[in-house]
């Protein structure tokens, strides 16, 4: 995305095939370009300044100040897990507007949740995100921008507590890409877009923030560890099934009829369950790849073992896996986790009865709101 008349350029909207177009435009030599680039994705930076970057020629600075923005997300807010293994960020817009990513360890492991909207407009009755309402997507640049902040908080030995996990950060060293880096020092590889938002309602912008991620001189991520999930909106799951796009897709499902799904997930009534069973159908047929399909247990409503049933049935001769998440708690919704004991009997009658390999989501950050379904930011609605 590049400026408008008098907008400057959000450089981390920009692949690095247009950061060195947009070089090429002003009349500066790609090796320019590709510093700027290293010091975006690979020094992560905390701050654009012309002091930052004394290897740039003094025009090449100048030209930058005035015409372009880093676009770098300040922290409002940072919370910590009491287990440590968990921060969640509150991270300003330039419109003033704020979203929430979190940064989770896991053994071995970083993942970031990234937002792709202010809010969401597809209403989930359990999801506090949905509870807030929608206020407008976010931009390719603000996608990236929080996993480049995930990116900086590990490089600076932040994120967490995990020492267990990870030995305390030695002296960095520099490498011939020019990346700081410690053997002792993790580095993000996994991301998952499940934060605020529906990512497949803002499917332009989430789609160049991938391949901007995806950038093998810059953050590097392999597709194969990057995870989108959506609610069921049908004309996006068609379109990555055309574009056959090598990432994981996860569905939320959480019923398994029309009208108890209806009930959790209003948008189903704009895309009922059999047009998404159709489109999932279509995705794993044209891409050859399994979907995992989302099923928050909640207590007395949908964790029993007629509703583990209707679930083999519903995905019979699939590519599939089955994502058991027990609800969170939110503000909003007076419903309570299912017992261990019912998470256990459910995947018990997938695996027995249907062949259905299933996981029951370690859950992480619950005690800060962190965890599936519980980012909200309170904002005024745009009319």
């Amino acid at each position: 995305m590049l400026a408008t008349a008098n907008a400057p350029v959000p450089l981390y909207d920009l692949t690095r095939a247009e950061l060195l177009g947009l070089f090429g435009r002003w009349g500066f030599a790609p090796v320019h370009g590709e510093r700027l680039w290293n010091y975006l994705y690979l020094q992560l930076a905390g701050a654009f300044s012309a002091d930052a970057l004394p290897e740039l020629p003094a025009k090449v600075r100048t030209r930058l100040a005035a015409e372009a923005t880093l676009g770098v997300l300040p922290t409002a807010l940072e919370t910590d897990s009491s287990d440590g293994f968990t921060r969640k960020y509150l991270l300003a817009l330039a419109d003033r507007a704020r979203i929430e990513t979190v940064l989770m360890r896991f053994t071995g492991r970083v993942t970031a949740c990234l937002s792709t909207q202010v809010g969401c407009a597809m209403g989930c009755v359990f999801c506090a995100t949905g509870q807030m309402g929608y206020t407008r997507h976010l931009t390719a640049g603000e996608i990236v921008a929080q996993a480049v902040h995930v990116a900086r908080a590990l490089r600076q030995g932040g994120g967490g507590r995990g020492d267990e996990i990870y030995p305390p950060l030695a002296a960095p060293k520099a490498t011939r890409a020019g990346l700081l880096t410690s053997a002792a020092t993790p580095r993000l590889r996994n991301i998952v877009l499940m934060g605020m938002g529906e990512p497949l309602h803002n499917y332009d912008a989430v789609m160049h923030a991938i391949d901007i991620l995806r950038d093998p001189n810059g953050l590097a991520l392999g597709a194969e560890r990057i995870t989108l999930s959506t609610v069921g909106v049908v004309p996006g799951i068609l379109r990555l099934a055309r574009e056959k796009r090598p990432l994981h897709l996860a569905v939320s499902l959480h019923a398994a009829t029309q009208e108890e799904r209806a009930a959790l997930v209003p948008v189903a009534k704009k895309w009922p369950l059999d047009e998404l069973m159709a489109a999932c159908r279509t995705y794993s047929e044209t891409t050859g790849r399994r979907i995992f399909y989302e099923w928050t247990l909640i207590d007395g409503k949908n964790d029993s073992p007629d509703h583990a049933r209707a679930v083999g049935r519903l995905l019979r001769g699939l590519p599939a896996q089955v994502n058991l998440i027990p609800l969170n708690p939110t503000t909003g919704y007076e419903g309570a986790p299912t017992h261990s004991a019912a998470a256990r009997q459910f995947q018990h009658i997938l695996a027995q009865e249907f062949s259905l390999p299933s996981t029951v989501r370690q859950r992480r950050g619950i005690d800060i709101a962190a965890g599936c379904g519980q980012l909200a930011v309170v904002e005024p609605r745009r009319a």
